[in-house]
């Protein structure tokens, strides 16, 4: 494909999209998500904001010395201190990038910045020529582009060319924009910026009316080549353009759109299904592309008209995008070489021997309570062992639980804390809130519970089921993750889960502070 009909596929998911409360990732998962995004062949992966914690650095600097197929990038305000420590992160990437940016709307400059305009141009091109001294690929945005004076972005994206930009982002920050108005501001950047053949032009739109993605398309229509998006359209508030639909757009409309992507969306759901495994986010089944229900009919009419001919009412098949591709049902019988290598297919892999024995024993054990286990058990499995390693101030050691039509549920649950065990009984309105009370009784958190979910990962009565539990405390919010054939269990597992996370206090900026 030629350079003028390609859209560059920049991935925020392990950036923008951990910024949704919740969804902080370990280093060991952003390095997994990673490595399918890179076998997804995205064409950037923005690992992180390297200054916001050291947890964000050695994450970034992680996924930049193990990436080497894809364009690693970090995130830095327009400062000094940031820009260096991106660099520093980056400094072994096989192809890397620096991403900074400043605010350019009046409401920004004058209320958060408290800049004039003539010294937010300065900071920006000061920021962008210390990046070109670091690093040959800087990209800088205009933070909440769609409500700044086009006048303005003319001048300053002028500058930052001049200072060695090579990709100008427009991001509509705060979801504003709608498709024509969006689009007819790409265009005229492009027309009227007298060196804007000098850079590339993207977009990153936020979902808040529910327009990202064709806001995004209208971009590209205009002359935008890279867009950003995430997996599932995971990102703060209601989230970025969702990768898969813009890249599924672009594939099914080339005829109106004439462009392509050089992603490979057979690895598209598997994407999905991780990040919904490690974030606990789960995908609702009506979402496009990814949802369970995405190429699901019930109509007798739509069932007729598919099977007679698929085109009826279908634009695209569920196998381009990964859905029933590489299905393979494992047993007690699978071997360690067959678990291991399947895992690898999946993305995942073990850093030594003693991860590999702990998640095959936890196979062994599942696969003895469900006769079939498929992909999607795997990779719950494995998130799950790694959930429990992890942080493990707290651990389950065994949870009783009595229920009975007409008595109040009651919980005993022993935990070990730190080498020693406490055990604690509670009752509750159910069972799961009596084994929450009984744990709450021994970590005495006082953590507030924002959210219970309980999602089946396959079909069966013997399925899995996948708890997560969001806690919020002295206002840091974590997600806790739990699966198990018995509900119970994995809830207790996901709370628990949660309060090592709190327990760890990770603290992080946020890039738009």
């Amino acid at each position: 494909m030629s350079d003028n009909n390609r859209v560059i596929i920049f991935d925020t998911t392990l950036r923008d999209g951990e910024q949704s409360p919740g969804a902080s990732m370990t280093r060991d998962e952003k390095l997994r998500v990673a490595k399918q995004l890179e076998k997804m062949r995205v064409d950037v992966i923005e690992a992180g904001f390297a200054i916001a914690s050291p947890g964000d650095f050695e994450s970034v600097k992680a996924i930049a010395d193990s990436v080497k197929d894809s364009r690693v990038c970090s995130l830095s305000r327009a400062l000094d201190a940031d820009i260096d420590r991106a660099g520093e992160a980056l400094a072994n990437a096989n192809a890397g990038r620096i991403h900074t940016f400043i605010a350019t709307s009046p409401i920004h400059m004058e209320y958060k910045l408290q800049m004039t305009p003539d010294k937010v141009v300065e900071q920006a091109v000061h920021a962008v020529k210390r990046a070109r001294n670091l690093i040959d690929d800087v990209e800088f945005s205009l933070e909440d582009a769609s409500r700044s004076e086009l006048d303005f972005m003319c001048r300053i994206i002028e500058q930052v060319i001049d200072a060695g930009a090579r990709t100008i982002n427009i991001p509509d920050t705060v979801g504003y924009a709608v498709p024509e108005e969006f689009g007819h501001t790409i265009g005229q950047l492009i027309q009227r910026i007298p060196n804007a053949d000098k850079a590339i032009f993207s977009v990153h739109c936020h979902n808040d009316l529910g327009l990202a993605v064709a806001n995004s398309l209208a971009a590209v229509s205009a002359g935008a080549r890279q867009v950003e998006c995430t997996i599932n359209g995971l990102g703060e508030r209601a989230g970025n353009a969702s990768l898969e639909e813009i890249v599924m757009a672009l594939r099914t409309r080339k005829d109106i759109l004439g462009l392509e992507t050089g992603i490979d969306t057979t690895q598209i759901v598997p994407a999905s299904k991780l990040i919904a495994s490690v974030t606990g986010f789960p995908v609702q089944p009506n979402k496009a592309i990814v949802g369970a229900n995405a190429f699901a009919h019930e109509s007798g009419i739509h069932q007729d008209g598919v099977l007679k001919h698929r085109e009826t009412y279908e634009i695209m098949t569920a196998q381009d995008v990964g859905w029933n591709a590489n299905r393979m049902v494992m047993g007690k019988h699978s071997g360690r070489a067959a678990f291991r290598s399947r895992l690898e297919e999946l993305g995942t892999s073990f850093a030594t021997d003693a991860e590999l024995n702990s998640a095959f024993a936890r196979f062994k054990e599942l696969a003895d309570k469900k006769h079939e286990i498929f992909d999607e058990d795997l990779v719950a499995l494995v998130s799950d062992t790694r959930a429990e390693a992890a942080n493990e101030t707290f651990k389950l050691v065994s949870l009783s639980v009595t229920s009975q039509t007409g008595e109040t549920p009651v919980a005993t649950v022993t935990v070990n804390i730190n080498g020693h065990e406490e055990q604690a009984e509670a009752a509750g309105s159910g069972p799961v809130d009596a084994a929450f009370k009984a744990i709450e009784a021994i970590a005495q958190s006082d953590a507030m519970l924002q959210l219970y979910s309980v999602n089946a990962i396959t079909e069966g009565t013997d399925s899995q089921g996948e708890v997560t539990v969001r806690l919020e405390k002295s206002g840091r919010i974590v997600n806790g993750l739990g699966a198990d054939t018995d509900i119970i269990i994995a809830s207790a597992k996901a709370y628990i889960h949660a309060l090592n996370m709190l327990h760890a206090n990770v603290q992080k900026a946020h890039p738009q502070v």
